[in-house]
């Protein structure tokens, strides 16, 4: 199977505590549930991608330990190809420590772990299917170098850039602006990359205006519950794509979630225009953080609107 999107990045282990709010600095507060789940922005995207019906692989590494097995059957289970994914004895499996409230808000700790110690060994063994997929989504949680090597492996033949700069840099080599096809940034990220407070549609706007003469082809800027603001080299003018109102039980993953769905339509539906392909994205992840947890909440394509395909 040659995969149409291949994901370069960040596996983690979730240990999730949701609790009425989120704990001041130095208090002890009373959960209501903990679980452990499987995360990890890299494998979030591709999980959401793999469930919609892309062909995906996965280039990564975990721990040679009891979470990093885990991991790989966990890919296995939701049909991603694990060809590229290496075990070290070198370091864990990375973890994250998330905490969420009652109305969906949450506080995030990462330990990388391997995901630190994937290099350009690993992306050589990738490079031929690197090379013959159609998509290829890249982030910040491995080490920033290996994302850009990726980035431009994946360039140089002609594949589709998908970048998230998450969790953002603000002094971000400047060839990830021009070597993204499509730079997908929260308000957040949007902010620490151009100085630019994000509060509204018109403010991601201003900021993405700014990305795009870093030399970004087209940018989005996602607004959690407000859709998105997308704008292009080609037609810079700011265009809001509001998305549907829903309760958030846990909106844990669900920017990843975005993310896969656009990868899965870039490479399956590549007919279709760039807002329609955010339209479906917008929704799936609004689908999403309807769930409590995160590769846990993300939808199947049987679960969905057949519409949407």
């Amino acid at each position: 199977m040659t995969p149409k999107v291949i994901v370069v990045g960040s596996c983690m282990t979730d240990l999730v505590s949701v609790t009425p709010r989120l704990p001041k600095a130095g208090e002890t507060i009373h959960g209501s549930k903990f679980f452990i789940g499987f995360g990890g922005k890299g494998a979030n995207q591709c999980i959401q991608a793999a469930r919609l019906g892309a062909k995906t692989a996965m280039v990564c590494k975990v721990g040679k330990d009891s979470f990093g097995n885990d991991y790989i059957g966990n890919f296995a289970k939701n049909l991603v190809s694990t060809d590229f994914v290496g075990q070290t004895t070198e370091a864990a499996t990375g973890a994250a420590s998330i905490t969420v409230n009652t109305e969906g808000q949450n506080a995030i700790v990462i330990v990388a772990g391997a995901n630190l110690l994937l290099d350009s060994e690993d992306l050589k063994r990738a490079s031929a299917a690197i090379s013959k997929a159609k998509v290829m989504v890249c982030q910040l949680e491995i080490r920033p170098e290996i994302s850009l090597e990726a980035l431009k492996m994946a360039h140089s033949s002609g594949v589709k850039t998908i970048f998230n700069p998450a969790p953002a840099i603000p002094h971000l080599d400047p060839e990830f602006f021009t070597h993204s096809d499509i730079f997908c940034c929260n308000e957040s990220e949007a902010e620490i990359l151009t100085a630019v407070p994000v509060n509204s549609p018109e403010d991601a706007g201003i900021a993405g205006a700014l990305l795009l003469e870093k030399g970004c082809k087209l940018v989005i800027i996602t607004l959690g519950g407000e859709g998105c603001v997308i704008l292009s080299q080609s037609d810079p003018t700011p265009r809001h794509i509001p998305t549907n109102k829903v309760k958030a039980v846990d909106s844990t993953g669900a920017g990843d979630s975005f993310v896969g769905a656009l990868a899965f339509y870039m490479a399956h539906y590549p007919h279709l225009c760039v807002e329609d392909m955010v339209k479906r994205s917008n929704y799936i992840a609004s689908v999403s953080v309807q769930t409590a947890g995160t590769q846990t909440s993300y939808p199947r394509r049987a679960d969905l609107p057949q519409g949407m395909f």
